[in-house]
């Protein structure tokens, strides 16, 4: 047995989440993803994988294999590359996690221009609003944005946006376009439950600061129903910049108190903990920072 072609396979069938699936990423049959599970299985003397009704999942063991594979497999790509040099092209799979509209909007229109640059290399995007597991998900890097909670995670900053109030014009020619924060009140606010959201919104103007506690009968945890919520003409909101480019450029919708500074939101890229950041993933990121005009900080 390939002890490293059976832990590609391993890798593959945990994060694809079947047999089945496995085996159209690797172009082999079922079987043989199959047998070659089953033999690693016989060599380790331990059950790697539950399979039950909802599809597989790594035992407890199996997780723990699952980490340390990913990582081997990475290192000898790794290795590979630096015995090419700069002939050495980039291969394999990336798996990139990313918050639905950002990836909409940003990435995936602009994949084209990454994959012509890497012909060899496929790319799997997670796309959550929320912040999932990295090492659980077999992740090589994600795009957030906001404040990091986890302290103990390795990022890089790509770029920093404002944060603005939007309406769409006929929700405004309906219930009045507020001159200062406290008129929101009046309006109905579509809230955004995830992080940099609530229903607490802060201003500032030069030395005069003023939180809004604001209401309304929508609250969503995703982005995208945040903008569909906004075209619907439902209500207020409060958003980066990034979320609603097209809309503000076209007039679709319209940004109010201009005026008052919003916290701002940066987006960062984030890596496993405990794991160096593969080539792969070092390219994609330096691929994103030039959408965005490279405005990065170092690594933290």
């Amino acid at each position: 047995m390939d002890r490293l072609s059976a832990m590609e396979t391993f890798v593959c069938v945990v994060e694809s989440g079947s047999f089945s699936a496995a085996a159209r990423l690797l172009d082999v049959g079922q079987p043989a993803v199959s047998k070659s599970i089953a033999q690693l299985e016989e060599r380790l003397a331990v059950r790697l994988l539950l399979r039950s009704t909802r599809g597989l999942t790594p035992t407890e063991a199996g997780q723990a294999f699952y980490e340390r594979a990913k990582r081997a497999i990475e290192e000898a790509d790794e290795a590979e590359l630096a015995a090419r040099g700069s002939a050495g092209a980039l291969s394999g799979r990336l798996r990139v996690s990313a918050a639905v509209t950002f990836a909409r909007l940003y990435i995936i229109p602009r994949l084209p221009s990454f994959l012509d640059r890497h012909p060899d290399l496929n790319i799997d995007i997670i796309l959550d609003d929320e912040n999932i597991d990295l090492l659980e998900r077999g992740i090589d890097v994600a795009l957030r944005m906001g404040v990091l909670g986890d302290s103990t995670m390795t990022a890089r900053r790509l770029a920093h946006g404002r944060r603005c109030v939007v309406g769409s014009p006929a929700w405004f020619a309906k219930a009045g376009e507020p001159r200062v924060p406290a008129d929101l009140v009046s309006h109905q606010a579509i809230v955004y439950e995830q992080g940099g959201g609530g229903s607490v919104w802060s201003f500032k103007r030069g030395n005069t600061e003023t939180s809004i506690a604001v209401a309304g009968r929508i609250r969503v945890n995703a982005a995208e129903g945040v903008r569909a919520a906004v075209l619907a003409d439902m209500g207020v909101a409060i958003s980066s910049e990034w979320m609603f480019a097209p809309e503000i450029a076209s007039g679709e919708v319209k940004q109010v108190l201009s005026d008052w500074e919003l916290p701002g939101i940066d987006l960062w890229a984030v890596f496993p903990s405990g794991r160096m950041a593969t080539a792969k993933a070092r390219a994609f990121v330096a691929w994103v920072e030039e959408i965005f005009g490279g405005a990065s900080d170092s690594m933290t």
